[in-house]
């Protein structure tokens, strides 16, 4: 019996090796919720270029996502929609300083339901009547927010719009807010506005005061520092690149 069972026993413990192997090469993401589709879509490669890595992502807020490294959770990359939050990162000792780097550009836009017969022809058609709800990013925590704000704040409007804005926990919800018909317009992003083209159309492309900059750092705790850094360098690489571009980001 014991002669038996001797190869099972260094089967099993093959197979706990390798489990950890896999484990400790998993490399968990943070990234920006407008960056969903296109880092969803460069995986494959990034994996084939690192035999064994395997990436998690979580998409959601920069602001979400810096509370959620600050509190402790296992994250390996931040990558974020705006430099104001990986700065709050780098000053927290979240990210080690002078890694950030800028390796997407955005634009900011103003979109209306498709359906809808409002179409603001300027930033200061929102204070009227007409537009009663208005989708924006909430600044304290939503990069998208803080680029509107800056905006209507440097046009002169932001008093005006202010009391109709109906606060987004991230811009794919301010997006879902227009498309569902929900509010008269709202403030996303050029490359969510693409997504869904049957259901809002771009009333306005609206420059930002700051370039929407999408800059990404590997994080100091994480437990695959060299593999954080490579896929933060490899976002860089002309096939990253090629994938960021046919998802409508320009380089940074």
């Amino acid at each position: 019996m014991r002669r038996s069972t001797l190869p099972s026993i260094a089967l099993l413990l093959s197979l706990l090796a390798l489990a950890g192997t896999a484990a400790a090469q998993q490399l968990t993401v943070s990234a920006a919720a407008s960056l969903n589709q296109a880092f969803t879509a460069l995986a494959p490669a990034f994996e084939a270029a690192h035999p064994g890595a395997r990436l998690q992502f979580n998409f959601a807020a920069s602001g979400m996502l810096l509370q959620q490294i600050a509190r402790g959770a296992p994250v390996d990359v931040l990558a974020t929609a705006d430099a104001h939050t990986m700065n709050q990162a780098q000053a927290q000792g979240l990210v080690a300083a002078g890694q950030a780097r800028a390796f997407a550009s955005n634009s900011l836009v103003l979109v209306v339901p498709a359906a809808s017969r409002l179409r603001p022809r300027t930033l200061a058609d929102l204070a009227q009547p007409a537009y009663q709800r208005i989708a924006i990013g909430l600044p304290a925590s939503v990069p998208v927010g803080r680029y509107t704000q800056s905006v209507l704040e440097a046009a002169g409007h932001w008093q005006a719009v202010q009391p109709k804005m109906i606060g987004a926990q991230n811009v794919r919800q301010a997006l879902d807010y227009v498309a569902r018909g929900e509010v008269d317009a709202g403030f996303v992003y050029a490359t969510d506005a693409a997504l869904l083209p049957d259901k809002v159309q771009v009333a306005l492309r609206v420059a930002t005061p700051q370039p929407v900059l999408y800059p990404v750092a590997p994080v100091w705790a994480s437990a695959q520092p060299a593999l954080a850094r490579q896929f933060a360098d490899w976002l860089l690489t002309p096939p990253a690149q090629a994938v960021l571009a046919r998802h409508g980001f320009s380089a940074p």
